[in-house]
């Protein structure tokens, strides 16, 4: 069942259309709580924009410990960054907007499936990870991460791979534009569905670059990041790795949060760097960092982009000061800056040419390393000699002692 708190009986009326027959209505959340006490079926409770916020947070607050099969559903007649992130404290399960009486009617549906999993035992369990993730990192902007996050994706796609490219730039990120796509959902739209998000659900957001490629696009607004929790991440990716082959995941020049929890989800991380004295600062800097938070070192390969750049600095001197060998160097061409103003991946546009080429067969070595694949164990490079931390000592990343 479903109840309605709303005391405008116009207003009410709207939203039982949008829910369907079988709805009640009750005009406060004093009547509520004595209503739910004969109704241990329910499974949603629609809060109308007459509703109090911080009635509404305490109400979620107190449910989501008392009634944890109970889906409250917030509805507002404007969705703005302030209230999500209030919505997103107390537990709510999903924001709407008044007008938006389909987004409405998919919320209580979702309501009603998470109640019956949850039922039936199966609210801690998950399916089967299908996917790998591969995140794509430097802690200096500038250096090529998000063109060779998406030409690794390109090049996996028309390997015949099922692959999802996540803009993980919450406040600038550039992946639907250099692939010249007009995303109708954003990363930011997951906010409203929260713990809803699944395999399934997810497809809402995506948009599609080919038949073998979507995307999940970075918010088009800087303001919405704030919304946009660690713990989101970590339900999105998972329910990305059950949908597809491979995640590639672009990132921001930031540990932060988010990022940490990519991080943690990832089978392979590259930290990419050009060919000047703050890059190879900044490389050297977060290596140490994920050997203090216990990153597995045989998960994280160097790549070096505009390896031949005339500029007094050596790919030895490189793999001297990192103690580390480069698994890949992307030559410099103006091709590849010409081919992200087109909106054309170079993979795509330009096959035969050598910064295709390198990172064509560097998607294939992250695909046979990823997957186990005993071809790629030929190619792959050592990260240091030394040895690499037990996974039993594994901790996750936003909950270890160290300091960064």
């Amino acid at each position: 069942m479903t109840t309605i708190v709303e005391n405008v009986e116009a207003t009410a009326e709207l939203l039982v259309s949008a829910i369907g027959p079988g709805t009640e209505v009750v005009p406060s959340i004093e009547q509520l709580r004595r209503h739910l006490e004969d109704r241990p079926q329910e499974y949603a409770i629609v809060l109308g924009s007459g509703v109090d916020m911080s009635a509404a947070t305490s109400l979620s607050d107190t449910l989501r410990v008392q009634r944890s099969t109970v889906s409250v559903i917030l509805v507002r007649k404007r969705v703005d960054s302030s209230v999500l992130a209030e919505a997103l404290r107390s537990g709510m399960r999903d924001v709407v907007e008044e007008r938006d009486l389909t987004a409405l009617s998919t919320a209580v549906r979702r309501a009603h499936s998470l109640q019956q999993a949850l039922i039936a035992g199966e609210g801690g369990s998950h399916e089967p990870v299908r996917g790998r993730l591969l995140t794509v990192f430097s802690a200096k902007g500038g250096v090529g991460k998000t063109t060779v996050a998406t030409n690794l994706a390109v090049a996996m796609a028309e390997a015949g791979h099922k692959v999802c490219l996540v803009d993980l730039d919450l406040a600038f990120g550039d992946v639907a534009i250099t692939l010249q796509m007009f995303p109708e959902n954003t990363i930011a739209d997951a906010v409203g569905m929260q713990s809803a998000l699944d395999a399934d659900s997810i497809g809402e957001l995506l948009t599609r670059y080919s038949d073998n490629l979507q995307a999940l696009a970075a918010p088009t607004t800087p303001l919405a990041k704030a919304t946009i929790s660690a713990e989101l991440i970590t339900k999105i990716l998972a329910a990305l790795k059950q949908r597809f082959d491979f995640v590639v995941v672009d990132t921001p020049p930031a540990f932060d949060d988010q990022v940490l929890q990519a991080f943690d989800a990832s089978d392979m991380l590259l930290l990419l760097l050009t060919l000047d004295i703050p890059a190879l600062k900044n490389i050297k800097v977060s290596l140490e960092t994920l050997e203090l938070l216990n990153f597995p070192r045989e998960k994280c390969h160097v790549l070096l982009n505009r390896a031949d750049s005339k500029v007094g600095l050596s790919v030895d001197e490189v793999e001297k000061t990192l103690k580390t060998t480069v698994m890949a160097s992307i030559p410099s061409s103006r091709e590849v800056p010409a081919s992200v103003n087109r909106g054309e991946p170079i993979v795509t546009s330009a096959p035969r040419h050598a910064v295709s080429l390198t990172l064509t067969a560097l998607a294939r070595d992250c695909v046979a390393l990823m997957t186990g694949d005993p071809r790629g164990t030929e190619n792959k490079k050592t990260s240091s000699e030394a040895a690499p931390a037990p996974e039993a000592k594994r901790r996750r990343l936003l909950h270890r002692g160290a300091k960064y």
